[in-house]
């Protein structure tokens, strides 16, 4: 399995507003913890040993919170971004501290049960895309999965979960700058460069106030059981009936 994941954590945050003015989203709390923490410690229970961030000017805080991630038992690296990158520029900037094996790349505001270390890249694929049922926020979905494949077009779609296992080479030959990543895996997805998996656990996009406060109820209530079990049967190569 991959040993080293990223954690995108650069953007604004302008949807969390007020609750960002002066904190980095990656670390508003739940359960009185921050989001990248729920994130970096299951990464460390998993088996990844090295973990990436990306941050932009505010995630200075970020970087002062966590430091070299030696308090976790994993070895954390900054990307640091001085512009707005989006996904695709900043994947791109990180690569240097990636290495030149598959990794495992996660947004830090989605919350999820996903066991990370299952996912895997078969030898002709570039990514491999987590994708979970439609939320309310996303009625329409973003990719189509058929015999285990992301089509670049398609019915019915499905929720990328902002969770991929991405091979280095798929970012290799673009331009350092900003720049989407949708656009790359499409034209990689294309060329059947691109598979997929349906998870069917708990999954939220916690990147508003009121769902951010549904993961605090959610964990409160015990509607998500956070299990590391290698067992986990919610992740599939099909879609969910």
């Amino acid at each position: 399995m991959t040993r080293t994941a990223m954690i995108l954590a650069a953007g604004l945050g302008k949807r969390m507003l007020p609750l960002t003015a002066h904190t980095p989203k990656a670390l508003l709390t739940v359960a009185g913890k921050p989001l990248v923490v729920w994130h970096i410690e299951r990464l460390a229970r998993q088996g990844f040993r090295r973990i990436v961030i990306n941050r932009n000017d505010k995630g200075a805080q970020l970087e002062s919170t966590l430091g070299t991630g030696a308090a976790f038992g994993v070895e954390i690296l900054w990307s640091r971004e001085s512009q707005q990158l989006e996904t695709g520029g900043g994947l791109l900037k990180a690569l240097p501290l990636v290495g030149d094996a598959p990794f495992l790349v996660v947004n830090a505001d989605v919350f999820t049960d996903l066991d990370f270390s299952r996912l895997t890249l078969d030898h002709n694929s570039q990514a491999c895309l987590v994708l979970v049922p439609n939320p309310e926020h996303n009625p329409q979905g973003d990719f189509c999965l058929q015999d285990g494949r992301i089509q670049a077009e398609g019915d019915p779609k499905l929720t990328f979960a902002g969770i991929s296992l991405l091979d280095p080479v798929l970012l290799r030959g673009h331009q350092p700058g900003a720049f989407p990543i949708a656009p790359v895996l499409r034209q990689a997805a294309a060329c059947g460069k691109v598979t997929g998996c349906v998870h069917s656990g708990y999954w939220i996009d916690a990147g508003t106030p009121g769902r951010l406060e549904q993961v605090e109820q959610d964990l409160a209530q015990g509607r998500c059981a956070l299990s590391d079990s290698r067992h986990n049967k919610s992740l599939t190569s099909d879609q969910p009936a």
